[in-house]
């Protein structure tokens, strides 16, 4: 009775857009490890024993629906996909500095900003229908809604970058220590860089991926310095590309890797520690806000108030 006739269709609708949305969301771009071992067991369902009838339902349906929802996505990232190849590489360069390089992370992103978009119109359309008649105020709610499910994938997306970056920062200093150490023991750059993978896996483990991915490239083949330069260039920060840019010098005219080495380390220390001294120089002026808005009152009210009463009161 208190929801009136048909006011339950708004929760439940809420309910299943964030439900829907959230599990979207996690399953489809998140990182996976295994994906080769996913196409193989793809093309050979039997390849292991008992095959596919031994998986659970639950997740024969999830794969299911993943496979629909990557199938779906050329379609609905088509409006939304950039006209220039240019736009199109600046959109997978930011996907692949948040970590995501799949070959349809493109495809899976723009699919779903369709998606949020279409949720975000259909949430607030149903909240507006249960309050009031279809009019201009209707049409406004739905495409504020519409528009932060568009921008919704913007947010996260730039979320994880800055949370990369931080975290290849904050960890490159030690691994260079370590890079250094190793270099002056008499490994070569290849075997410093495993061992320091393997050294960092606990404490950085994106650089420790980002490394170990690099190595994988050279022993592919490629060349270290096409290596390195796409090391620096696939995760946005500008200590690596920089650090990339010294061992690609140091490799072609000859000179001393760890002396390069523990100059980019010394270098960089300076400036997290410059970073360090600024953040919190800029405390004492982000502290204002919260004394002038929250503590300024009460102090004032505290003092000021018994003698605003006492006036008051010899007044009248």
């Amino acid at each position: 009775h208190t929801l009136g006739a048909g006011g339950w269709l708004l929760p439940v609708a809420v309910f299943g857009c964030i439900l829907f949305g959230a599990w979207a969301l996690m399953s489809v771009m998140a990182d996976r490890q295994d994906r080769p071992m996913e196409r193989l067991k793809r093309l050979n369902p039997t390849s292991q024993p008992g095959g596919s009838h031994n998986e659970p339902s639950v997740l024969r349906q999830q794969n299911k629906i993943q496979e629909l929802l990557q199938m779906a996505a050329p379609a609905l990232s088509k409006p939304l996909m950039p006209k220039s190849d240019y736009d199109q590489s600046q959109l997978k360069l930011r996907l692949a500095t948040a970590g995501w390089r799949g070959e349809n992370a493109v495809n899976t992103y723009l699919g779903l900003k369709a998606i949020l978009t279409l949720i975000g119109g259909v949430i607030g359309a149903i909240a507006f229908l249960q309050t009031s008649e279809m009019s201009l105020k209707f049409w406004s709610v739905a495409v504020i809604c519409a528009g932060a499910g568009f921008y919704l994938p913007d947010i996260v997306l730039s979320w994880r970058r800055k949370t990369r970056k931080d975290s290849i920062f904050y960890s490159l200093p030690d691994a260079l220590d370590l890079m250094v150490v190793c270099v002056e023991a008499g490994l070569g750059l290849d075997a410093a860089m495993r061992r320091v993978c393997q050294e960092i896996r606990s404490t950085g483990t994106i650089l420790s991926y980002e490394l170990e991915l690099a190595n994988l490239q050279i022993q592919m083949g490629r060349s270290r310095s096409e290596v390195l330069h796409d090391l620096g260039l696939r995760n946005g920060v500008d200590d690596l590309r920089s650090l990339a840019a010294i061992l690609i010098q140091a490799d072609r005219f000859g000179s001393s890797i760890g002396q390069a080495l523990r100059v980019q380390s010394d270098s960089m220390r300076t400036r997290r520690k410059q970073q360090a001294e600024e953040r919190a120089q800029k405390c004492a002026v982000k502290l204002l806000i919260p004394l002038i808005l929250f503590i300024f009152p009460g102090v004032f009210v505290v003092l000021v108030g018994p003698a605003g009463i006492m006036i008051a009161r010899n007044l009248n």
